[in-house]
């Protein structure tokens, strides 16, 4: 009897350990993929980073512009991560600048 309530505990440590984060990073990545659209840039699993200039049709194939006039189609799953959003998150945001107003 001890036996089995040592497997099960040893089940349970396993899926609280390893398998529930991995599905919680797993919704994370879904959530932030379909949250990828036209405006924002990004960077490939490949390490290419570019600002994503149009959506094809299902959805699934991203045009990035790496350059100007170069334009990589690559599919919606080979994002890695979103450097800069189109659309700010939260309204009360100021807009970032990148040159600094110099002290008065």
């Amino acid at each position: 009897m001890s036996s089995v309530v040592l497997l099960v505990g040893l089940f349970a440590l396993m899926y609280f350990l390893m398998i529930r984060p991995q599905q919680r990073r797993a919704k994370e990545r879904a959530a932030m993929l379909s949250r990828a659209d036209v405006g924002d840039e990004v960077a490939t699993v490949g390490g290419v980073i570019g600002k994503i200039v149009a959506v094809e049709e299902p959805g699934e194939v991203v045009c990035i512009e790496v350059d100007s006039d170069v334009e990589l189609r690559v599919q919606r799953r080979a994002i890695g991560e979103i450097l800069t959003s189109a659309v700010s998150t939260d309204p009360a945001d100021p807009p970032t600048s990148d040159a600094l107003d110099p002290p008065e």
